[in-house]
């Protein structure tokens, strides 16, 4: 019955006659047609033969697509079923995201896959070790006095805690040494926003030396394993410097980079005593940890001590800029007026 309705549906529509009278009021409601092809209810709910013979249509043209439920293939199921299983043995994350975001696919020089997130290939660099260990900015200025003696104080608790502990020490410094470029680069940002000025380039500079710093602590945390009450010291330690910090650099820029000067200093002699103990067996000279040597470039044989070298130039370049900065603020300027040494690690 169904069949010889359908047929008359479609003889009467070619023909161009009226289709509706060979309906009933229950079959403009629901027609069941079922072709050889399959089966299907197409709800016509008076519309005519227009919508039966649409549905004909799609279900042809969809015979051999997808279905539109969004439902995937078997095949395209074991095969990305396959590639995160493959993924999570390999101890990757795999994360599908709506966004369509995700890093394109990083190679070393020798075509290896780099295996960092926290910092890229271009952001590598070798260190100028040849740089002046020696400098000192010898205080003039009553502010200059100031930070130096302040500097000079905080010393006394990290002798009494660390003694000669040198890699927890450096552990310490890098906490706080991190805090300063950051807070620096904020401000210098929100100023820029509020006067619509240029910051000179100033705010790079600052917050490169912040992440140069967090690499540092990333190195260094590798290489010693902090304690428990150790990570509790750097809570303490970066929740009252990184206040303090803040209102000293809003009170007083010239004072507040002066301070990082003299910091960079002591960080300087720390990590020369570090070299020291190395030299004279009293701290192994155990090989560079992997993300030393792909952050500054270092030789695959590189050791311990080709670390702290390099972390020392580091700190000797810091030294240099801040000492720099708070030279531009005293002589009444402001830093977007002197070229930033951006890159300058």
């Amino acid at each position: 019955m169904n069949h010889l309705v359908a047929r008359s549906l479609m003889k009467r529509v070619i023909t161009g006659g009226d289709s509706r009278r060979y309906m009933s009021s229950a079959s403009r409601v629901a027609v069941l047609i079922r072709p050889p092809f399959g089966e299907a209810v197409i709800g016509v709910r008076g519309q005519g033969v227009g919508m039966l013979l649409g549905g004909w249509r799609r279900m042809i043209s969809t015979a051999s697509e997808p279905s539109s439920t969004g439902e995937v293939p078997q095949t395209e199921k074991e095969s990305s079923g396959t590639v995160a299983e493959k993924k999570e043995e390999k101890g990757e994350v795999m994360v599908s995201s709506y966004w369509g975001v995700s890093r394109p696919k990083v190679t070393r020089e020798d075509g290896t896959e780099w295996p960092w997130n926290c910092f890229m290939p271009w952001e590598t660099y070798q260190s100028d070790v040849s740089i002046d260990l020696t400098k000192h900015h010898v205080p003039k200025t009553f502010l200059d006095k100031v930070a130096y003696r302040t500097v000079k104080l905080l010393r006394i608790p990290t002798d009494i805690f660390f003694q000669r502990r040198y890699g927890c020490r450096a552990m310490m410094l890098e906490t706080v040494a991190a805090v300063p470029g950051m807070v620096g680069g904020m401000l210098l940002h929100l100023r820029s926003l509020r006067k619509f000025e240029q910051s000179g380039g100033w705010i790079k500079a600052l917050l490169e030396e912040a992440e140069n710093e967090r690499m540092h602590l990333m190195t260094m945390v590798e290489l010693v394993k902090p304690k428990w009450y150790e990570r509790l010291l750097v809570l303490t330690v970066q929740g009252v410097f990184f206040n303090a910090f803040f209102v000293l650099y809003l009170l007083s820029p010239k004072l507040a980079h002066r301070v990082v000067g003299y910091l960079e200093e002591e960080a300087i002699h720390s990590y020369t005593e570090y070299l020291k103990d190395i030299d004279r067996g009293l701290i192994k000279n155990i090989p560079a940890p992997a993300i030393a040597i792909d952050y500054w470039r270092l030789p695959k044989d590189a050791t311990l001590k080709d670390v702290i070298t390099v972390i020392r130039a580091d700190e000797a370049h810091h030294r240099d800029v801040n000492h720099f900065a708070s030279d531009i603020h005293f002589q009444g300027k402001e830093l977007r007026e002197a070229p930033a040494p951006v890159g300058y690690h």
